[in-house]
């Protein structure tokens, strides 16, 4: 998790990033990606987006979603990694302060 000002495609070429990935849940995330993902290379054409399905069993949660529980409390949900959980524990409590 690298937060950042501004646009992707500026925040990848100063990370020197070749490739986006992103992922796709379900199919109303496609429209808004593929927009996406099409300014990103009228922006910078060197830049290549790949997008990846999850597994089956992640489909019903997003990020806004893990978010929002870990903002209520530090619970294991099996659906992050440990750094990721950790890192939310972290600017949760660096918010309360």
């Amino acid at each position: 998790m690298e937060p950042f000002d501004g646009l992707l495609v500026d925040h990848a070429k100063l990370r020197g990033a070749q490739v986006l990935v992103r992922g796709l849940r379900v199919v109303s995330d496609f429209e808004y990606e593929f927009q996406m993902a099409q300014m990103n290379r009228h922006l910078d054409q060197s830049l290549e987006t790949i997008f990846l399905m999850p597994n089956s069993k992640y489909f019903f949660t997003s990020s806004q979603l893990i978010k929002q529980v870990h903002r209520h409390g530090d619970r294991e949900t099996g659906l992050i990694p440990e750094n990721a959980r950790v890192a939310l524990l972290e600017h949760s409590e660096h918010q309360t302060k």
